[in-house]
């Protein structure tokens, strides 16, 4: 008899979140009832026992039919939202922050196109604030403290889960505690049945823009215990479409969006192993581009598009875990990773600064986090990570900054019959280093707390309610603290406090020709930045200083509702999110504006996906809207955002061949030819579209 593992070569009784998953309370119950029935069972060959061949001292077995039990994972405690599977592969998204814009409570600012940068912002709070973890490892730059999550493709990803304060399960790495909210991307695990031991994927990708993205995936199984993984993309497009925008004078003109084109090879190499009570996984990766930044939009001179900058990234990193658990009570994991990151930007303009400017980063990274399991319901994490960041530029008078981070982490979890509680606490020790003495910013030690909660009132009804408080803090970027000219090495970190209570309601219904399921979230919350970091002109124009001014209170709502039917071969599934923020900036009481909206945060947003399939048939449809906002600090009429929106179609469908499977998509997105623009004066494509096509053997 098999029964399903919660993780590749770890003991299905290993507590690895503080209690046992109530799926394997069902799994023990069933052995015990198989077990029980043996006898049973075996009392048609009664007679046959008596026979001499049975004899006192023989064995005898019994083959019993394999069972497989699944059950849902419990609501989490802490506001999640996750796209995996086939909804995330049913979204026309070309990349992972496409796919991020139908989560509820983010925002997404993308400057233009395929080639735009694009960034994350969590509940108002500001991109430095959201920590962007890959295979369970953070995605670091000390730099600017953004990620382009542009980056990352979708072709090998498995699943994107956003966790508002952070994960729900204590078992991590003190890197995990020390954001305001997170981004996980889980990459494709290798899965085979019991005579594969290689599978490959082939998939072409082409349409508007001339964009070619082809793409190839092999998986290797080498021997029982060990796996492998080979995914490598290439995508070019030339990023150019015309779009309509209105001059200065009132009237509309349409020109041809230039300098979008992006070139860029990805390779991932992967190994998965499995061990005693536990398993291991390493894993490079490998990234080169160039790219152009399509500029902005001058509405007073047609057809003149500013700062047309170009940007050479390449990237490297190889990281690796290892889990364990060598006791009953007792579980560890380890991990590690080694970044390098080179970027050379170029800006040329007629009328603007020369820049071609060279960076250069490293990171070295470790970690160590222990769970133990004190009392059935009652589990402990301690963790540990050691982290250095070093960066170097081809910048006069640069500091060569190298930062040292200590984190140290203390959680627990205390599971009772309906009540789940949670505390946290974290210490941070950053020390930075320069190569002239005095210019590096003073050492930082910092504690920040977290306590979270849930309970379960009803016994008949799928009903949770949870609440969280978090502070948590950001260090300033090298580029705040260094950058030549600009950086202050006296800024205080920015500090977040996070307030959140909702609930969660889940219901199923089953008939005997199929099965429904509703599941509804609501969060309220309030969040307050503190000592946030702003840029302010000194002496003239060309002089700027990073300061510490800014205040700003976020209050908000979430909802998101899912529901899911099948009925012989129709299946139907249906996601809607909804968001509401009055993110108001507290900074200066004597400012006219004061207490207006901060600057892209829109009062409502929401977004839609639906999708209906018949056997090997699929139609889905999705839907974004963003509302009204506003440019700037100051909410005046010159610098109003129009709301836009999105539709977006595809149709896909997978036939079997003789010895692989097919599968052709087309897409249609921005079904209407919305003219719109998510930063102003960077505007987006109009309809596009995009044809896929997928062998898998």
């Amino acid at each position: 008899m098999r029964y399903p593992q919660p993780y590749p070569g770890l003991s299905r009784s290993g507590p690895c979140h503080g209690k046992e998953p109530q799926r394997f309370y069902v799994l023990r119950l069933l052995r015990r009832l198989a077990l029980a029935c043996l006898p049973a069972l075996a009392a048609p060959c009664g007679l046959q026992a008596q026979q001499p061949a049975a004899s006192a001292g023989t064995e005898v077995s019994h083959d019993i039919e394999e069972i497989v039990v699944t059950a849902r994972r419990p609501a989490e405690i802490i506001p999640t939202q996750k796209l995996e599977g086939k909804a995330l592969e049913a979204l026309s998204s070309h990349s992972v922050a496409d796919a991020l814009r139908y989560f509820s409570g983010i925002q997404i600012k993308d400057y233009g196109g395929i080639g735009g940068l694009k960034t994350v912002n969590i509940r108002s709070m500001g991109s430095q604030h959201v920590g962007v973890f890959f295979d369970g490892i953070q995605i670091g730059n000390a730099q600017n403290g953004t990620v382009d999550l542009g980056r990352f493709s979708l072709d090998n990803m498995e699943a994107v889960t956003l966790h508002n304060g952070q994960k729900s399960a204590i078992f991590q790495s003190a890197k995990d505690f020390a954001s305001a909210s997170a981004i996980y991307m889980e990459t494709r695990r290798p899965r085979f049945d019991s005579t594969r031991t290689d599978n490959l994927k082939a998939t072409l990708k082409g349409g508007s823009f001339k964009t070619v993205n082809p793409s190839l995936l092999w998986e290797h199984r080498c021997g029982d215990k060990v796996r492998s993984s080979v995914n490598a993309e290439y995508l070019y497009t030339s990023g150019e479409y015309r779009f309509r925008y209105a001059k200065g004078d009132g009237y509309d003109t349409t020109e041809l969006r230039k300098n979008g084109d992006v070139r860029l090879f990805r390779a991932e190499a992967a190994l998965f192993g499995d061990l005693p009570e536990g398993a291991w996984r390493t894993k490079v990766y490998f990234y080169d581009s160039e790219r152009g930044y399509p500029g902005y939009v001058d509405r007073n001179i047609p057809g003149r598009l500013r700062n047309t900058d170009r940007q050479w990234d390449t990237n490297l990193f190889l990281q690796g875990s290892l889990l364990r658990r060598p006791l009953p009570f007792y579980t560890f994991s380890l991990k590690g990773k080694y970044a390098y990151d080179y970027l050379h930007y170029l800006s040329d303009e007629e009328d603007g600064m020369y820049i071609d400017n060279r960076y250069r980063q490293q990171e070295v990274y470790l970690s160590a986090a222990n769970l133990f399991s004190i009392l059935p319901g009652w589990s402990v994490d301690l963790s540990v990570d050691a982290q250095w960041n070093g960066l170097e530029a081809d910048l006069a008078d640069f500091a060569y900054p190298k930062r040292y981070t200590v984190l140290a982490a203390a959680a627990t979890s205390l599971q009772l019959k309906r009540v789940s509680l949670q505390g946290s606490l974290l210490y941070t020790h950053v020390t930075d280093v320069t190569r002239r003495q005095g210019t590096q910013a003073g050492t930082r030690n910092e504690f920040t707390p977290a306590l979270v909660a849930s309970c379960k009132p009803l016994r008949r009804h799928d009903l949770s309610l949870r609440a969280f408080y978090k502070r948590i803090f950001r260090m300033p970027t090298f580029n705040d603290l260094y950058y030549t000219q600009i950086g202050n090495k006296n800024l205080k970190p920015e500090y977040t406090e996070q307030y959140d209570a909702g609930a969660v309601y889940a219901r199923e219904w089953y008939g005997p020709k199929g099965s429904c399921r509703l599941e509804v979230q609501l969060d309220g919350y309030f969040n307050r930045v503190k000592n946030k970091i702003v840029a302010m002109p000194a002496d003239n124009q060309f002089r700027w200083m990073m300061l510490n001014l800014g205040y700003v209170e976020i209050r908000g709502a979430d909802a998101v509702a899912t529901l899911g039917m099948t009925h012989g071969r129709l299946r139907a599934t249906l996601r809607i999110a909804y968001t509401y923020q009055r993110a108001q900036d507290f900074t200066d009481p004597a400012s006219e504006h004061y207490g207006d909206q901060i600057p892209y945060i829109p009062w409502h947003s929401g977004s839609a996906v639906a999708g209906i399939g018949w056997g090997e048939w699929s139609l889905n449809y999705s839907f974004i809207y963003t509302g009204e906002r506003y440019e700037q600090a100051a909410n005046t009429r010159y610098n109003y955002v129009q709301p836009w929106y999105t539709h977006d179609l595809s149709l896909a469908r997978e036939i079997g061949l003789r010895r692989c499977r097919m599968r052709i998509c087309a897409e249609v997105n921005n079904l209407l030819n919305q003219q719109y623009e998510v930063v102003q004066c960077y505007p987006m494509p109009g309809t596009n579209f995009r044809i896929t096509i997928s062998l898998t053997l």
